[in-house]
């Protein structure tokens, strides 16, 4: 129930929903929204800040004209990309912490909360599930892996990492984990191929096309669903090199990179304790 009354608040393909509301009146009017809502925005504009705009909440232009994940996936022209991507800037969405409102500083700027939401509402189960007095659990949702606990009979969870060359449900690492969440983004999630040229859904505002670089995923480990489907996004925007200075010195927080070359580099609190199942990778820990 929570779960979705967190999609009906922030899915932007949701009709009523609020952030529907804010993208179809922030333009003209301040539009209030729940405190929740108001919490996963907050934390995106904040990336915005700490990535220098490659993680936008405001990608939402850009979402809808390139439409992937949907039967209307294409690939627009430039000069539609170059129009669109003026319309997406997190230092044009304005918050009033006093009154959990919102307002837009253009007209057709467009919220789309898809890189953060998932790890709020992942967060939200767990506080339900542990209030529950529950010692054990495994929450899957996709991409986003929380556990609680051991398992019943005590071990770590083994969580195996997706193969980002295969469709999901193919691993080619693991590692063990309590209490802990493994959020991975990667270019094999929502895609289409068009002319033989892959174009998958994490854009990259700066150039309003699908990201572009040496990854083809990034995991974060860390306590904090929410952090970390940020973190996640984010780090695949910034490239293998800029990702690993941006991650590696965070407190709790670790993270997996895997190459287009299939090298698998790890932040230091990973060393020895990931393991490749897949002769294909190689293994390269530190920078």
């Amino acid at each position: 129930e929570r779960m979705r009354e967190i999609e009906d608040e922030m899915s932007k393909n949701i009709k009523e929903s609020e952030v529907s509301k804010i993208n179809q009146n922030a333009a003209n009017e301040w539009v209030q929204v729940s405190e929740s809502t108001f919490k996963v925005i907050k934390k995106a504009v904040e990336y915005g800040k700490s990535t220098n705009g490659r993680f936008d909440p405001t990608i939402g232009p850009l979402v809808e004209i390139w439409g992937i994940g949907t039967s209307e996936a294409r690939v627009p022209a430039e000069n539609e990309i170059t129009k669109t991507k003026k319309l997406v800037d997190y230092k044009d969405l304005k918050l009033d912490e006093k009154n959990n409102s919102i307002k837009f500083e253009m007209e057709n700027m467009q919220l789309d909360l898809g890189g953060i939401a998932k790890g709020y509402a992942a967060d939200e189960v767990r506080n339900i599930v542990k209030d529950a007095g529950i010692k054990s659990a495994y929450v899957n949702l996709g991409g986003n892996v929380l556990v609680i606990g051991g398992k019943e009979d005590g071990t770590p969870w083994k969580i195996g990492i997706q193969d980002p060359r295969e469709e999901r449900g193919s691993v080619m690492a693991s590692l063990e984990i309590r209490d802990k969440t493994v959020v991975t983004s990667g270019n094999y999630e929502r895609y289409f191929k068009k002319d033989g040229v892959i174009y998958h859904h994490i854009l990259n505002p700066e150039t309003g096309k699908p990201t572009r670089n040496d990854l083809l995923s990034v995991s974060i480990i860390s306590k904090d669903s929410f952090e970390a489907d940020v973190l996640s996004t984010s780090a695949f925007i910034l490239g293998r090199e800029e990702a690993y200075e941006f991650i590696k010195n965070r407190e709790d927080i670790e993270g997996i990179f895997v190459t287009k070359d299939n090298e698998v580099y790890l932040t230091p609190g990973l060393k020895g304790k990931v393991e490749i199942l897949d002769s294909d990778f190689k293994l390269t820990e530190g920078d």
